[in-house]
């Protein structure tokens, strides 16, 4: 078993794989001036300089010239010692560079243990080494924007605000546990019921913006269910706009699960393309049926189509009695061109949408996105957004259960103060000040290496 010290010295290629302009390798440890004097023959480097040098293997052989730059500690993204090596950007060329670094005492950096080591050094919190990660893999603006946001510290400045209001009441009431001799005037005091009661609005607010910030990160899974000929198929290639599942009159055309991803106002869209539901004799379409109610279990909207001709008939209703009853539902008539009607939104049991569309002609489905963002719950992008995963999503949902059972518990100071040490601790769980190795493990090796 090898041991990893997070006071090794560590070296990775910072770049993309592949050839490029400029490579570049990064450097972080303790006391690296060493290191940079034998790779670069320069006796004293000063911190935030540029040199350009050449870079020289254990034999004193050039392996390539390039720009040396140190940053050092604490003044740096790791809060270590770091350098950076930026070199020509060759597969070949960044190797022997990197070689040479393990050479000189340095191993190769595990998978995000740059960003590990900035947030163990308080350089950054965990909700900034997140969005880290967030911002590399952003697939739309609004996603990367977002990112941007949460690693600038917006989102956790919100969670610092709650926590400190709780750490004050906190010390009036363990205060009044700990001195009751001191006969300290705090339950009847209505100012600190009123401040838990605005701590219980902000984090309304706080959540619903998470949770805008989750669909966005973590998109949403659609998939779209019907009878067989009902233009499921058209459906997704129109949503797509691309050709993706073959079209025909032939019941039982689409036998798999076809997956397709679209951006919608910047969320990712996980489309899932259904075989047609039915009874059959067919072995093989009867798998595809079995994937179909699987990919139900995994969705979070379902697009029901119908034949509006035939409107919800009896193996419809046996489809809708097979709906897991989490999900969210939008009823579709399709073909609405066969029977001349228009595009229009109306309510089933005023709660499920029933959307009028034509896929073949493309009519309504401006409506149907709509439609698609109303149900997620998505209320489109503004500055106060800030990106977010579901842990933070999960763990503001203790805090605001701990401050509402404070808000109940008033009257007894030791569950009150119970209640708002959990409320603490859960924020400290977002932004990393108590938080298990398992879940930093789990974190920062969703990294590329290098970062």
């Amino acid at each position: 078993m090898i041991f990893i010290s997070e006071q090794d010295t560590i070296a990775a290629i910072a770049t993309a794989p592949g050839k490029g302009g400029v490579g570049i390798i990064r450097i972080s440890g303790k006391n690296l001036q060493t290191l940079a004097k034998h790779i670069s023959k320069i006796n004293e480097i000063k911190p935030r300089y540029a040199y350009f040098t050449p870079f020289y293997n254990n034999n004193n052989e050039i392996i390539d010239t390039g720009i040396l730059l140190y940053f050092k500690a604490p003044n740096s993204f790791t809060g270590d010692d770091i350098i950076e090596i930026q070199a020509h950007g060759g597969t070949i060329v960044l190797q022997l560079l990197l070689n040479r670094c393990i050479e000189l005492g340095a191993r190769l950096a595990l998978p995000g243990e740059f960003t590990k080591r900035a947030f163990l050094n308080e350089k950054i919190d965990l909700i900034q080494a997140e969005s880290i990660a967030d911002l590399i893999g952003a697939n739309s603006e609004s996603a990367a924007k977002m990112a941007t946001r949460s690693l600038q510290g917006q989102f956790s400045h919100y969670i610092e605000i709650i926590k400190q209001e709780i750490i004050d009441i906190r010390t009036l009431v363990e205060g009044s546990l700990d001195f009751p001799e001191e006969d300290i005037n705090f339950l009847q005091d209505a100012q600190i019921k009123n401040r838990l009661a605005k701590i219980e609005t902000n984090l309304n607010n706080i959540l619903i913006t998470a949770k805008q910030g989750s669909i966005l990160r973590e998109g949403i899974t659609l998939v779209l269910i019907g009878a067989p000929n009902v233009g499921k198929s058209s459906l997704l290639n129109v949503l797509a706009e691309n050709e993706i599942a073959i079209v025909t009159d032939i019941a039982g055309t689409t036998r798999d699960v076809i997956k397709e991803e679209i951006i919608l106002e910047g969320i990712t869209i996980h489309l899932m393309d259904t075989a047609g539901l039915r009874e059959t004799d067919d072995i093989i379409e009867n798998i595809g049926i079995e994937k179909s109610y699987h990919s139900l279990n995994i969705a979070d909207v379902a697009l029901i189509i119908i034949d509006p001709r035939e409107g919800i008939n009896h193996k419809t209703q046996q489809i809708l009695d097979k709906l897991p009853k989490q999900i969210k539902k939008i009823y579709i008539y399709n073909k609405i061109d066969l029977i001349n009607e228009l595009p229009k939104v109306t309510y089933i049991n005023d709660k499920d949408p029933l959307i009028k569309i034509s896929a073949k002609k493309n009519l309504g489905i401006d409506l149907l996105k709509k439609e698609i963002l109303n149900q997620i719950g998505y209320i489109g992008e503004d500055n106060s957004l800030f990106l977010a995963r579901t842990r933070h999503v999960e763990a503001l949902r203790k805090v605001q259960q701990q401050i509402t059972f404070a808000i109940e518990t008033y009257f007894y100071l030791d569950l009150l103060a119970e209640h708002l040490s959990n409320a603490q601790f859960h924020l400290n769980e977002i932004t990393g000040e108590y938080t298990s190795d398992d879940l930093l493990g789990n974190i920062f090796s969703q990294f590329c290496i290098g970062k």
